[in-house]
């Protein structure tokens, strides 16, 4: 398991093989152990597999070709629908309308995916997280008739791989990791923590071909624009407001 872990790589193309109901089920099943938030298990997934369905899902994920392509798309999601349905039939009052309840549900749901995950490749199977599920909330809630108290986290294509792509770099341990408490990077340690990355032929064609000067002016000027950030946070923010999930705000 972690030889495969350490050799894990994201797969955005997939074989015409359908992955069995049977082994998605047991995988589901399987992530449902994971860890989470007072064992309320505040979140649930939605399975696409439907071509016309997915043709729907598509324009909320900038219409990349892996959500129309994979057997199955599986969307998972913050709930706290289910939780609140069974309190109120307990004679019970659950005070979930707010963003304390909503961080415990994204938090169960993306260990939930993780563990799917990690259980979906160790069976051969290859996955690709799309972050683009944020960015369009108000469409997948739409296009998988959400109910109020349900919000899209995350969304995973599923699917036998088709080829095996290069693995992508990651920055040193070092980078990451701090003991005790947190030591703040001087500019020396930027250098080095990044240098590698920056050094890539890959990376450095991509300055190129962006015309611009560094890599992280990639980053900030095309992929993550802080107008883009800025839009995509306030589409967010009124999902939550209208999902009940900041109704006490």
């Amino acid at each position: 398991m972690l030889e495969k872990m350490k050799r894990r790589r994201t797969i955005r193309k997939y074989t015409d093989e359908p992955v069995p109901e049977k082994l998605l089920r047991e995988l589901l099943t399987i992530a449902a152990r994971a860890s989470n938030t007072g064992n309320m298990q505040l979140y649930s997934v939605v399975q696409t597999r439907d071509a016309a369905a997915k043709a729907k899902l598509a324009p909320a994920h900038f219409n990349q070709p892996m959500v129309t392509q994979a057997p199955v798309v599986l969307t998972f999601c913050a709930d706290a629908n289910r939780f609140v349905k069974w309190a109120e039939q307990r004679r019970a009052e659950a005070g979930f309308g707010n963003l304390q309840t909503f961080m415990a549900a994204v938090i169960d749901s993306m260990l939930f995916a993780q563990n799917f995950c990690t259980a979906a490749e160790a069976e051969g199977l290859g996955i690709c997280y799309l972050g683009t599920t944020t960015y369009n909330a108000d469409q997948i809630i739409k296009a998988l008739e959400l109910p109020q108290l349900v919000v899209p986290v995350t969304t995973i294509t599923v699917g036998y791989p088709d080829g095996l792509p290069e693995q992508p770099e990651r920055l040193p341990l070092d980078a990451i990791l701090h003991t005790e408490t947190y030591q703040d990077y001087t500019a020396d340690d930027i250098n080095r923590l990044y240098a590698d990355k920056e050094a890539l032929e890959a990376n450095i064609r991509f300055v190129e071909e962006n015309k611009k000067e560094t890599l992280a002016q990639v980053f900030t000027d095309v992929r993550y624009t802080k107008a883009n950030n800025e839009h995509f946070s306030a589409v967010l923010l009124k999902v939550l407001q209208d999902q009940g999930f900041l109704a006490d705000t």
